[in-house]
Order: structure tokens, then C-alpha cells, then sequence
């Protein structure tokens, strides 16, 4: 049994809960909402349906970065100061999970430890569970419950950074990318597409051991967006300076989000790239429902045992067995 069948609730119990601002049940609910049983899933679709008019009022905000870039270190302080400046905030972490176990390291409250001791914050880590991304197979529903449960500001940590990490920019508002100081060799690894989609990069540890090395990075960078301007968004990229450890540069950071927020809704991009957000998320559902279909069905089940070693030899196509088993598996529905 999985631990959201054991502490299942009533729909109305984790509306209810949501709604009143309880910690515990909104973590109850986003534990319902990643199970896989079949009967948790639809209880959760109900909460998430009957919550979902008490969301998006908060900021949304990605975060990403190379692994030793200090997101944790940034995240804790970040948020502290948002505390300070009076908004709740939720962070949701997620953790890469183990191909061999399916298990996730789960550590980032640990890495935050005086974030969390905040009862105006919320932090999930929820493991990745093999879905691309840099998200977590769950991340659109967590955050809706989030803001119904009263956060102002969701932050939302990927796993890495790369061009499948592109995906957290369909469901936040305020994309940030987190790079080392000297990290030039760094940024040639990163691809096009993560940079061009950053709405500020943020050069971090640029404290007084690297700070010439941070000031250097950060005019490489200035020119660098320069020539990246996405033309799909009425906004040219931020590139700051960050000491997380010394506490400098934060403000900046918000101040500059907020100014990106108040300019995007007088010019009506935040709304308008909110929907089409929301159409994303209702492909991205369709495609997993017609998954889910497809691999629970018995016949497909069998076929597919009875095939797979003739496309491991290379007897078979790959391309023809699966078009003949979704061909065959559409005819009986």
C-alpha cells in the first residue's frame, strides 16, 4: 500500500485543508497527487479540479544551474529574504532519481536548513522519477496546490541544467539560470536554447575570493545576450552578480523580477504566456493518459514481450513493430 492510500483523505478534507493553509495537508496532497495507483490519481484529479480556482496568484520561479553552482545555498537565502519582505514562499526541489532503485537522494531540507525552520515556507522535494525535463513527473499539480494553500512565491529547483531543462519554462513565469564564476568552458556546454530562455542569469559565488573573476564573467555574458535575444518575449536577459554566502545581490534579484512581472502584465505577455502554459500542460496529459492506456492493455502487455528480443537482435524494426502494436491496439478501442 502506498503511503497516500494510508493517510488518503476525503476530497472535501484536502480542499479544506488546502484552503485553511495547512503545511501538513498540502504535503499530504501533493503525496497523493505523485502516487500511481489508479484510485489515488482520480481523488487527486478531484482535489486538483476543485483547488484550481484558488490558484495562480502567486510568482512562479525557475531555477537551474550546473551541479556545485550553489542553488541550495542561493534558494535558502533568497528565500529568506523574501521572508523578510513579508511573502510566503514554496520551494519545490527535485532530486534526480536512480535508474538501478528509483530512488531519489531527497536532501535539499537538509541543504536548507534555516529556510526551513520558516513557518511561512513550504519545501518538497520530490524525486524526478525519471521524467525530462530537470522537473518532476507532478511539478504543474504541485505548484496549483501550493498557491491554493496561500504561497506567494513558488520556487521550483531542476535537477541540472541542459536542453531538456527548457521544459520548466512552461510552467513558471520568471526562468533563472545559475553559473559559476570563470565558467566559460561551462557555458559552452550549455546549450542555446537554456540561455535564450533565461529571463536573468545569475553569476553566483561572487564573493571576494572571485569576485574579479565574477565582474569578468559577467560582461562576457552582457555581450553574449546581447546576441540572444528571444523575440518571442518582450524582454532582454539580466545578467547579475550574486554573493548568497555575503547576502549581496539578492534584493537586485527580486527587485528585477518584480520589475519583469509588472512589465510582462502591463504589456499582457504574463497572461497570455499563462494560457498557453495551461493548453502545454493539457497536451502533456493527453499524451500520458494515451500512454498509460497503451502499456497497461493486456494484448499490448503480451506483444510486447514476444517482440522485444526480435528488436534487440535487429530481426525486427523498431519502427514497424511499434506502429503495428498502436495500430493493433487502436482497432479494439
Amino acid at each position: 500500500m502506498s503511503q497516500a492510500s494510508k493517510n488518503r483523505l476525503k476530497a472535501s478534507e484536502y480542499v479544506d485543508g488546502l484552503l485553511s493553509r495547512d503545511r501538513s495537508i498540502l504535503s499530504k496532497a501533493i503525496t497523493l497527487v505523485e502516487s500511481k495507483l489508479e484510485k489515488d490519481q482520480k481523488l487527486a484529479d478531484e482535489v486538483i479540479n476543485r483547488t484550481i480556482a484558488y490558484s495562480g496568484k502567486s510568482i512562479r520561479i525557475g531555477i537551474t544551474g550546473s551541479p556545485g553552482v550553489g542553488k541550495s545555498t542561493f534558494i535558502e537565502h533568497f528565500g529568506l529574504l523574501l521572508v523578510e519582505k513579508g511573502k510566503r514562499v514554496a520551494v519545490l526541489t527535485i532530486d534526480p532519481s536512480s535508474v538501478t532503485s528509483k530512488g531519489s537522494i531527497l536532501g535539499d531540507k537538509t541543504r536548507m536548513e534555516n529556510l526551513t525552520k520558516k513557518e511561512e515556507v513550504f519545501i518538497r522535494p520530490s524525486p524526478s522519477s525519471q521524467t525530462l525535463g530537470g522537473v518532476g513527473a507532478k511539478t504543474r499539480e504541485s505548484i496549483l496546490l501550493c498557491e491554493a494553500a496561500g504561497y506567494d512565491v513558488v520556487l521550483v529547483e531542476t535537477v541540472g541544467v541542459g536542453q531538456s531543462e527548457i521544459m520548466v519554462t512552461e510552467m513558471v513565469d520568471f526562468f533563472l539560470l545559475l553559473v559559476l564564476p570563470n565558467s566559460g568552458d561551462e557555458l559552452q556546454g550549455v546549450k542555446r536554447g537554456v540561455m535564450e530562455m533565461a529571463d536573468a542569469i545569475i553569476v553566483t559565488k561572487a564573493d571576494r575570493n572571485q569576485l574579479s573573476e565574477a565582474i569578468i564573467s559577467k560582461k562576457e555574458l552582457d555581450h553574449t545576450v546581447k546576441l540572444m535575444k528571444n523575440p518571442n518575449k518582450p524582454w532582454s536577459t539580466e545578467v547579475m552578480l550574486v554573493s548568497a554566502i555575503e547576502q549581496k545581490g539578492l534584493s537586485d534579484v527580486w527587485d528585477v523580477i518584480q520589475r519583469y512581472e509588472n512589465q510582462m502584465k502591463a504589456q499582457g505577455f504574463f497572461d497570455s504566456n499563462r494560457e498557453e502554459q495551461r493548453v502545454s500542460w493539457f497536451y502533456a496529459h493527453i499524451q500520458q493518459a494515451l500512454e498509460a492506456r497503451f502499456y497497461h492493455d493486456k494484448e499490448v502487455k503480451e506483444r510486447l514481450e514476444e517482440q522485444m528480443e526480435e528488436v534487440k537482435k535487429g530481426n525486427s524494426s523498431p519502427l514497424v513493430v511499434a506502429r503495428n502494436l498502436v495500430e493493433s491496439f487502436l482497432k479494439k478501442q
